[in-house]
């Protein structure tokens, strides 16, 4: 075992490959509270789509769903990059690593600006919950219901990007310096599952909040 692996295991382990299993599955039973913590969001996003289907529908109509297309493509992408980050780390050299890491940051920063980009038309546009909203449907009560969860849900996603977006920072400056190895790239691995996570929360909010009931 190198001196470099040697440094980053654990006292508590008896090699990196135990390491490696205990770090996975308390990322995984962390994940498994994340799950818990948005299925709440879906649940009450189910009910009252249930409840004011024709409101719901109109509202999504007021998303822009090109804008949004792309921002499943960019984190799409980014899981790409972010699995050739881990893969850089196990049998790569130090370059391959940051390179595929600064991509997955730069793809993240990429989906955080076009998410900004959609909020200040909604606040330009007064769909923003609140004393100013304005809808210019039917039903604008049952439509506040609608874009009151669309930026709970997609606020807490980004929220979850920006998170990640530090940890790929950190990881980056990490990797930079020499840390990881095929012995030993056990927080590479877990931010991976982390941002994989984050990525698979969008793919069920896009066609939800952007598609369903669109005409």
């Amino acid at each position: 075992m190198s001196d470099k692996s040697t440094a980053a295991l654990a006292h508590q382990f008896d090699d990196p490959e135990q390491q490696l299993e205990a770090s996975t599955l308390g990322m995984w039973a962390f994940l498994a509270t994340e799950i818990l913590f948005f299925g709440g969001m879906f649940a009450a996003y189910a009910v009252y789509r249930l409840a004011y289907p024709q409101a719901f529908a109109a509202a999504s109509n007021h998303l822009d769903i090109l804008l949004g297309t792309v921002n499943t493509a960019v984190l799409i992408a980014s899981s790409l990059t972010m699995v050739l980050a881990v893969y850089s780390a196990q049998f790569a050299g130090r370059r391959a690593q940051v390179t595929f890491l600064l991509a997955t940051l730069l793809l993240g920063t990429i989906f955080l600006s076009i998410k900004g980009v959609e909020y200040a038309h909604k606040f330009h546009e007064h769909l923003v919950p609140g004393a100013g909203f304005r809808f210019d449907g039917a039903d604008p009560r049952h439509a506040a219901i609608f874009f009151s969860l669309y930026f709970a849900m997609t606020g807490l996603h980004a929220l979850h990007m920006v998170i990640g977006a530090g940890l790929l920072i950190a990881l980056t400056v990490m990797s930079w310096r020499g840390r990881f190895s095929a012995v030993y790239y056990t927080p590479v691995e877990m931010v991976a599952l982390y941002w994989h996570f984050v990525d698979v929360i969008w793919i069920f909010l896009f066609p939800l909040l952007y598609l369903i009931g669109r005409h």
